[in-house]
């Protein structure tokens, strides 16, 4: 520390014998300064505030039906992209700052004067904008803080059209071309309905159902059938004579006859009797309705049998072709034959219905792989495509919206206005500065000047700067001329100082004077 602290003074006082040299710098570097600081023009500032407001009364009452893009976020994205060429170039010619332009270079100039100089600042977090330009010419920087205003406005109309357009012009691509898809789709699909329509089932019903529904009816045809035949057959044996049936002579023969309309209404009536006990009781309306009816048809039956005794009776040498009971019964075998043969029929197609249903089912598996295959794209075609209209709709709304200019709503706070005092360069701020500037250069010849004709002050530095043997030290005693002289010097350099500090001091209050009267 002690060694760091001698070659500190070491160095001052070296810098001390060079004072003069060092006083004459200041004073030519101050007086540069200050001219230079005197003769900088004055630049006037023009600004402007902006306030945009994103907090719209549609925002809410339009959720969910529109698109609301983060507002805020692309006015200050605007914001910071507004100043670039194409805007700058833009700037230029509605300012009418390229009249006096006449070359390339010049415009050129003057396009990355004006990216460097304008300015846009956001004032906080309240959405405000301020717009700043400084000229020499107050006029000039107004128009040209106006043309920006203007820029900043349009820009942001503009760019909402242009996607909002663009958004449109996309999503009516996509919706033709989804179109084309669902149209191809359901012609697939017809086709494929088409091509197995006997797989297609009502009801919701599948082909199990189906199946089991057709067995149930081939089984109840197959039934009938039986029932039809026997009763053809019984036919057939009374007209041949099988049977006793014209002329009855025992008592209780009326038992073995048989008329097969009534015969088969009693049997049906019987059968209906058996199912309706299993479910009620024998006082059950149902159940006393049917006795009665069974009892009318016996007596009915019995009432026809009679009758043909009577007949048969009071014509005996009649022939049976020409008896009306063999008539009957030869009605009576003709509809039964007609019967069969329909329920041949029946029996017929609902045996081919279920071998083609059983076919069929040996390949529905593969068949309604295909069915969902079509259906799962068809589904999803159609679901986009709903959508795409529905977003299609909403970026018409977007658009409108966009266009009435109801969600960012920009309002001019403050207009364009020029300054009447310049706004820089501040030279109560410069000059302070330039003293500052002229004392350190004095400062820095004076110590420039001592390094290069150095000067030893104790035999200790001049030993470490030469590295040879110090024999002895002489002192110089000064006498009382020598330290008068000294005296003057040191005056003379303090108030070369002084007058400098002074010279300064006298211009900054003459300028902060100045200023004041022009305010």
């Amino acid at each position: 520390m002690e060694d760091i602290l001698r070659q500190a003074l070491a160095i001052l006082r070296a810098a001390w014998k060079h004072r003069h040299l060092g006083v004459l710098v200041a004073w030519v570097v101050g007086a540069i300064a200050a001219g230079v600081i005197l003769r900088i023009p004055d630049r006037y500032e023009a600004s402007a505030r902006i306030f945009v407001d994103t907090q719209s009364i549609l925002k809410p009452l339009l959720s969910g039906l529109t698109v609301q893009p983060n507002v805020e976020q692309q006015v200050m994205m605007l914001s910071r992209t507004l100043i670039s060429r194409p805007n700058v170039e833009k700037l230029v010619r509605m300012a009418d700052l390229d009249l006096n332009i006449k070359s390339k270079a010049a415009q050129e100039a003057l396009i990355d004067e004006l990216t460097s100089t304008l300015k846009i600042q956001s004032v906080g977090r309240d959405n405000l904008y301020t717009l700043s330009y400084r000229d020499t010419d107050p006029a000039k920087a107004q128009r040209v803080v106006q043309a920006l205003v203007s820029i900043f406005v349009e820009s942001s109309l503009g760019d909402k059209r242009e996607d909002s357009d663009s958004a449109r012009k996309f999503i009516e691509e996509q919706i033709r071309g989804y179109e084309k898809k669902l149209a191809d789709a359901e012609n697939r699909l017809k086709e494929f309905k088409l091509r197995n329509i006997e797989l297609q089932t009502g009801e919701g019903k599948s082909s199990i159902d189906r199946l089991s529904e057709l067995t149930t009816e081939l089984n109840r045809s197959r039934l009938a059938l039986r029932e039809a035949e026997q009763s053809r057959d019984a036919l057939r044996r009374q007209i041949a004579g099988e049977e006793p049936v014209l002329l009855p002579e025992s008592p209780g023969a009326d038992a073995g006859v048989s008329l097969p309309e009534i015969d088969g209404r009693i049997d049906t009536q019987k059968r209906n009797l058996d199912n309706l006990l299993q479910r009620y009781t024998e006082k059950h309306p149902d159940v006393l309705g049917t006795r009665r009816l069974i009892k009318d048809l016996e007596e009915q039956k019995r009432q026809e049998l009679l009758a043909r005794k009577k007949f048969a009776a009071a014509n005996p040498g009649s022939s049976v072709s020409n008896n009306p009971v063999y008539q009957q019964l030869k009605v009576s075998l003709a509809e039964s034959e007609a019967s069969v043969a329909s329920l041949q029929a029946r029996v017929a197609e609902y045996e081919s219905r279920y071998k083609r249903t059983t076919t069929m089912m040996r390949t529905q598996p593969e068949v309604e792989a295909e069915f969902s295959q079509l259906n799962r794209d068809y589904e999803i075609d159609k679901r986009n495509y709903e959508q795409l209209v529905s977003r299609r709709e909403s970026a018409e709304l977007s658009g409108n919206l966009d266009s009435a200019g109801s969600i960012a709503d920009f309002r001019l706070i403050d207009p364009p206005r020029a300054s009447n005092k310049p706004a820089s360069p501040n030279r109560l701020l410069l000059l302070p500065g330039g003293l500052l500037a002229a004392l350190a250069a004095g400062m820095f010849a004076a110590f420039v000047a001592s390094q290069l004709r150095p000067v030893f002050f104790d035999g200790k530095s001049l030993r470490d700067a030469t590295g040879l043997p110090l024999l002895g030290t002489v002192w110089l005693i000064p006498n009382e001329t020598r330290r008068l002289k000294e005296r003057a010097s040191i005056r003379r350099f303090l108030l070369a100082v002084v007058g400098l500090i002074a010279a300064y001091g006298v211009g900054i209050a003459a300028l902060s004077l100045l200023t004041q009267q022009a305010a």
